[in-house]
């Protein structure tokens, strides 16, 4: 686990005693390798108070690039959802994750059978247009968690915080 996630989940788990945080926390502390993996979205509104209030349930994340969550999260996996500028104040678990390298077949697919899971606003596929990749990742058990602030400083808005072991990865 990288040194600047490790701090995070540190931070994180010694900065509640809230059972919910707890729960939440508890597979990823203790030193063993994690049955899942948590991940650190930065979310704007409205979709934040859309995941939270249940309408929006599909998350995505278009890019250039392949980078994180692109191929990185799997059913199981724990979401933590942080206000863009603010804490952590929610979480939810992935369902099932999808990974598009995109071409205009799949630009087509995406538009067509997710727009309404994924509260489209006016604007919203057209500010990815220049996107070459996507993930979305269905929402389950989305919930309001009481806020948690974490020293997170850099641009990115998606940080694999824990990772689970792989197979044919050996500890």
């Amino acid at each position: 686990m990288p040194a600047t996630a490790l701090a995070w989940l540190r931070h994180l788990t010694r900065s509640t005693d809230d059972s919910a945080w707890q729960k939440l926390l508890s597979p990823f502390v203790g030193g063993e390798v994690p049955p899942v993996s948590l991940h650190l979205a930065v979310l704007v509104e409205p979709y934040l108070g859309f995941i939270l209030g249940g309408q929006k349930t599909i998350e995505s994340r278009f890019s250039v690039r392949p980078g994180p969550p692109y191929g990185r999260v799997d059913a199981g996996d724990v979401v933590l959802m942080k206000a863009s500028g603010g804490p952590i104040v929610g979480a939810f678990t992935a369902g099932s994750a999808w990974d598009y390298r995109l071409d205009p077949r799949s630009w087509r697919e995406l538009r067509s059978t997710f727009a309404e899971a994924l509260c489209a606003q006016d604007g919203f596929w057209e500010r990815r247009a220049a996107a070459e990749y996507a993930t979305l990742i269905r929402v389950r058990e989305p919930r309001a968690l009481p806020p948690l602030a974490i020293p997170k400083r850099d641009r990115r808005g998606w940080v694999v915080v824990s990772e689970r072991l792989k197979p044919g990865t050996f500890v």
